[in-house]
């Protein structure tokens, strides 16, 4: 007799699948206020497709959906401000835009520009104009204000002044384009906020980039004690500004009023 030799492994067969059961029809309930988010509605129209589905358990929600997409607004207020005029808006737009340039053209308000006047002191503005060619200055970031909502700052317009305390651009002096920022000692000291390091890092950066001259005229108490160690931060945002433009711009600083803190040192650091 022949034998025949076995192999030295054995082939298993795949598994066979089992047919799945057949699918129960259940209800699927979703309540109307779950409906009102998009991603409800998506659930909703994946649920819809779902051979799985009651239908009629549903109908509520369908019909409901059917009622919201009719009023898309919530209130009549939204309604009537959706269908105003496009003139109408950019007329209230211009309104409210000249208000707040008045604004930062004021600082802190004509009593502490008199009272600045009265101590032999000119404004942040006054002194750009001195400094600049007449005609040559261009003011940036005129109307930003600072975001800190802690200790009462954010209550009031009062305490949202544009500009935040300081006058940053540039122009030519004597023909040649310099940049500088002037700080408003009638705006909270001129003390030093998140946004007002910022405007001052802005003028900074576009001089290094440009290669001409900063001039800085400080008239600061230094920190803004109400912004915390945001306030600190950007302090040390300019003093890393003026290592960074040590021997490749020019940076004078001018003292103008009893300068402390971040005031002073960032000065000391200068040309």
């Amino acid at each position: 007799p022949i034998r025949t030799r076995q192999p030295a492994y054995t082939v298993e067969q795949p598994p066979t699948r089992t047919p799945s059961p057949t699918r129960t029809t259940m209800p699927i309930m979703i309540s109307s206020r779950a409906v009102q988010s998009v991603s409800s509605r998506r659930v909703l129209q994946s649920a819809l497709r779902s051979p799985a589905l009651d239908r009629s358990s549903v109908r509520p929600s369908i019909s409901y959906l059917v009622s919201t997409a009719a009023r898309p607004f919530s209130s009549p207020a939204a309604a009537n401000a959706h269908s105003q005029d496009p003139s109408v808006v950019k007329s209230a737009f211009r309104a409210q835009l000249e208000t707040e340039r008045e604004r930062a053209l004021l600082g802190g308000g004509m009593a502490r520009i008199d009272k600045q006047h009265s101590r032999g002191s000119l404004t942040a503005r006054e002194r750009l104009s001195l400094l600049f060619d007449g005609g040559t200055f261009r003011e940036l970031d005129q109307l930003k204000a600072h975001r800190c909502t802690e200790f009462g700052m954010g209550s009031s317009d009062a305490t949202r002044i544009p500009g935040d305390g300081v006058v940053t651009g540039h122009g030519l002096v004597n023909g040649r384009p310099v940049y500088a920022f002037s700080q408003d000692f009638t705006v909270f000291g001129g003390s030093l906020s998140e946004t007002h390091a910022q405007k001052i890092l802005k003028v900074m950066n576009m001089a290094m980039r440009v290669g001409a001259p900063v001039i800085g005229l400080n008239d600061s108490g230094g920190a803004r004690i109400q912004e915390g160690v945001d306030s600190l931060a950007g302090y040390c945002d300019i003093f890393q500004a003026n290592v960074d433009a040590s021997g490749v711009v020019p940076q004078i600083s001018v003292v103008m009023g009893p300068c402390a803190g971040g005031a002073v040192y960032s000065p000391a650091m200068t040309d």
